[in-house]
């Protein structure tokens, strides 16, 4: 049996997801869906930073190019938001390079453009 990863840190995060999207709906731009969660991280006492700037290596030389997440919680779980129709394998395989570039192991890939629901996936690193 595998232990889930961060499991407390996760269930907290998506519970202020769900509250976002059940205020929200679908269909505003990303940018809305993010102001209104940071919103309720700080309600929730989540701590999360958003848009950080983080640091990727290529061969262990770090680039001046950085990857800014949407958030990352907990200082350990990023997360990607979308306001799309539906996720797709693309978006699936930029979140693990950004896991991999950041060394960091979780991911939740969120989409609020689906309808009649969120859309959402815990992505660990490999």
């Amino acid at each position: 049996m595998t232990d889930i990863l961060f499991k407390d840190q996760s269930y907290a995060i998506m519970g202020a997801c769900f509250e976002v999207y059940k205020e929200m709906g679908s269909g505003f731009l990303e940018a809305v869906y993010q102001e209104c969660l940071a919103r309720e991280f700080r309600v929730r006492d989540i701590p999360s930073i958003a848009k950080p700037k983080l640091e990727i290596a290529y061969k262990g030389e770090t680039l001046d190019q950085t990857y800014q997440p949407d958030f990352v919680c907990h200082g350990q779980i990023i997360l990607e938001l979308k306001a799309i129709r539906s996720l797709e394998d693309s978006h699936r395989s930029q979140l693990h390079n950004y896991l991999r570039a950041t060394n960091l192991s979780l991911g939740i890939l969120l989409n609020f453009g689906a309808s009649p629901q969120l859309q959402w996936e815990r992505i660990a690193a490999a």
